[in-house]
């Protein structure tokens, strides 16, 4: 079977796959969206607060060594 014919029947199966799926509506979207922005938000709020937290800590742990 030449690549092209496989190429044609993979194509035509992936189509096929996608009239079967079921995608969200706009609400949903919006929603999980709203959901993803939120945590990233709080996620970076945590790692800054760490980051500042670990860089004082390495700043004193220097200040005491020198």
């Amino acid at each position: 079977m030449n690549s092209i014919r496989r190429f044609q029947i993979f194509v035509g199966e992936v189509w096929s796959e996608l009239k079967r799926t079921s995608w969200p509506n706009r609400q949903e979207v919006y929603g999980t969206t709203i959901v993803v922005i939120v945590a990233v938000v709080l996620i970076a709020a945590y790692l800054w607060v760490v980051d500042i937290a670990l860089a004082t800590m390495t700043t004193q742990l220097f200040r005491i060594a020198s």
